[in-house]
């Protein structure tokens, strides 16, 4: 069985699907894991979220919660504008359009519309926030940890790493060598553009850590990271390709 592991959506349906048909996923036969950030800066966010509930649901997908899911389900669900700034300025504006339709923001962006959108969705689609709400953290096998962000790594527990920091650390961990496993652990969240000066796939120097957000939202790549028997194998499709 092959597993393959994607991160770092962000509404970038397209790339996505054709991602999936680049590497050829079975559901049947493959297990496809999902780092988080779902939504936000890409198009098509509620697009996203649907096919991602519906292949947890009907393929045993693994979905993990990224700290744009984590942003965004603030935002919506809690009266204190603090979150709804904190996600505006993180890239909210395409999430919101494709759930409320562009027209909502045609004047350029302002709170009664922003209220008006947030009215919406929790009404709508409060199913797409609990699900996004309840994904777990981190999954653990016998050889990776998968996560968004890292863990941290001066814990001599990494269980213990604080639940933001699942989402939201990078330096502190990528820097570093891990001193607290010996499993390999497979991230998102932080461009790898941003450590390698390239959007493939990172492997890092100790061995012990891979990235693999290859900033598809910000006109770069989505990847994909293939775990087999053979080893690992890169795929990727760039932004605005149609894989056929």
């Amino acid at each position: 069985m092959r597993t393959l592991v994607i991160s770092d959506i962000h509404g970038c349906h397209d790339e996505f699907n054709s991602l999936l048909k680049k590497v050829k996923y079975e559901p049947t036969e493959d297990k496809l894991i999902l780092l988080g950030d779902y939504i936000d800066r890409g198009l098509k966010s509620k697009q996203v979220v649907d096919q991602v509930m519906r292949m947890v649901k009907e393929n045993d997908v693994v979905a993990l919660k990224g700290n744009h899911d984590q942003m965004g389900v603030d935002a919506l669900s809690k009266a204190d504008d603090q979150y709804s700034a904190h996600w505006i300025r993180n890239g909210a504006i395409t999430t919101l359009t494709s759930y409320c339709g562009a027209e909502i923001f045609e004047e350029g962006f302002d709170w009664d519309a922003y209220d008006k959108t947030k009215e919406y969705i929790v009404d709508n689609y409060k199913h797409h926030l609990d699900f996004l709400s309840s994904l777990p953290l981190y999954l653990e096998t016998d050889e990776h940890i998968f996560v968004h962000a890292g863990i941290n790594p001066l814990l001599k527990d990494w269980k213990k790493t604080k639940e933001e920091d699942f989402y939201w650390i990078r330096d502190l961990f990528y820097s570093q060598a891990n001193g607290n496993t010996e499993k390999t652990v497979v991230f998102g969240h932080t461009p790898v553009v941003n450590i390698h000066d390239s959007a493939d796939i990172w492997f890092s120097p100790h061995g012990d850590k891979i990235g693999i957000d290859g900033a598809c939202a910000y006109g770069k790549q989505l990847n994909c990271l293939e775990i087999s028997e053979e080893g690992y194998q890169n795929h990727c499709v760039r932004k605005g390709e149609w894989y056929h």
